[in-house]
């Protein structure tokens, strides 16, 4: 038998690490580790169905708590690693108590960016969105009527205005570049979901940046923004990115670069250690990129169980995304990095779209707005490496099934 393989990280890609090994009847001790009190979960549907009320934590949960007892996996909850000592494979936690481990996998996921507390970031009502907790908190502000503030015109801030407006809330956004989504999506992209905010009656201003929040007894109030402007505000929720939790592996000295570096087979620079997930930095195309997906986490840590198991079959990442605002479903395939050229079509539904990226006249992604057959086409096209008919594409009457034939 195997000896004991650590997960450090209870989210989506150890769970699935784990759950992946038992599935292949891999029969090696599992110890997984969280800093949550919770046993690990979905957390997309938090900052939608679950703050709406509309799903309970109980549909989160990827397993009941009793699967882990049944697949003999330990799990340690509300704790975390401090050091990892390499050259005698043992963790320390942060209680003084050891663990030893053969195979090491760092799954420990991304955080969100905060605001500094010199420009009041640690006044009270000032939330991010990442945790059961974070949402929790959020819940109790989440009144109709109620004025808030977003900082940061990504995916995170514009599903998190969308929720405040479907439960009744005055909404502004703000987005310190030249427009929304400018570091994920075209400008094609924007205009779109710019107008779906705008037309459920979000204010988006862009290229307007935070000065400071200025609080009263200690709880936000007002927003000074860039532009010298003042708005008041009963809550903020800050949406400008995450980093990857890579500090412990920077720490133990394995190589690190905007997230943890890995290679084909989930391997970091110490072939003991895996990682996997928002915290990896993996090779792609030629490239080096972290992917922040609930997709590439399962992936990936599926191939990497692979690799335990005693495979020698590389992970290629596949990369698909997707984003629900209102009544609207946002469906992404492939990565759109490096883009130079980009091709609006309009769907067969009233409101739907797609916007086709390419990189040297090659497709690399596809973004279908309430599109699903531009979604399912330009996947398949991208999975397949097939080029599509220009002609077919730039023509809205033509059925997109011709490009696959």
């Amino acid at each position: 038998m195997a000896g004991r393989l650590v997960i450090v990280g209870a989210g989506q890609a150890g769970f699935a690490l784990a759950a992946k090994l038992r599935a292949l009847r891999d029969v090696r001790p599992i110890t997984m580790i969280g800093s949550e009190e919770v046993i690990p979960y979905q957390r997309p549907p938090l900052s939608k169905k679950y703050l709406l009320g509309e799903m309970d934590f109980d549909r989160l949960t990827f397993r009941p708590e009793s699967w882990f007892a049944e697949n003999d996996i330990e799990i340690r909850l509300s704790t975390y690693v401090e050091e990892i000592d390499r050259k005698t494979k043992r963790l320390r936690m942060q209680d003084g108590s050891t663990l030893d481990y053969q195979t090491l996998a760092l799954t420990t996921g991304a955080a969100p960016r905060t605001l500094p507390a010199s420009i009041g970031g640690d006044l009270d009502g000032v939330y991010t969105v990442r945790s059961k907790r974070d949402a929790d908190r959020l819940a109790g502000e989440m009144r109709p009527g109620r004025r808030l503030l977003i900082i940061g015109g990504g995916y995170i801030g514009l599903e998190a205005a969308a929720v405040a407006r479907h439960l009744g809330l005055e909404v502004t956004l703000i987005e310190m570049a030249d427009r929304i989504l400018q570091r994920v999506a075209s400008k094609e992209t924007a205009d779109v979901m710019r107008a779906i905010h705008h037309e459920r009656g979000v204010v988006i201003r862009e290229k307007t940046g935070l000065h400071r929040l200025i609080g009263e007894n200690g709880k936000v109030c007002v927003a000074e923004l860039s532009d010298g402007s003042r708005i008041d505000v009963d809550f903020v929720i800050v949406g400008i990115g995450v980093s990857a939790n890579d500090q412990l592996a920077q720490d133990c000295g394995l190589d690190v670069g905007n997230g943890i570096i890995v290679d084909e087979f989930a391997r970091s620079s110490d072939p003991s250690i895996f990682a996997m997930g928002d915290c990896a930095m993996l090779p792609w195309k030629g490239m080096r990129i972290r992917l922040e997906s609930v997709q590439n986490a399962v992936d990936q840590a599926e191939a990497a169980a692979l690799v335990m198991a005693g495979s020698d079959t590389p992970y290629e990442a596949k990369p698909w995304f997707w984003s629900d605002q209102y009544d609207v479903k946002l469906q992404i395939a492939g990565f759109n990095l490096g883009y130079d050229e980009t091709l609006l079509r309009p769907g067969a539904r009233e409101g739907s779209v797609s916007i086709w990226y390419f990189r040297n006249r090659q497709l690399i992604a596809v973004d279908a707005v309430n599109d699903a057959k531009a979604y399912v086409t330009g996947k398949k096209l991208l999975e397949t490496g097939r080029e599509p008919n220009r002609a077919v594409l730039a023509d809205p009457a033509a059925d997109l099934k011709q490009l696959l034939i």
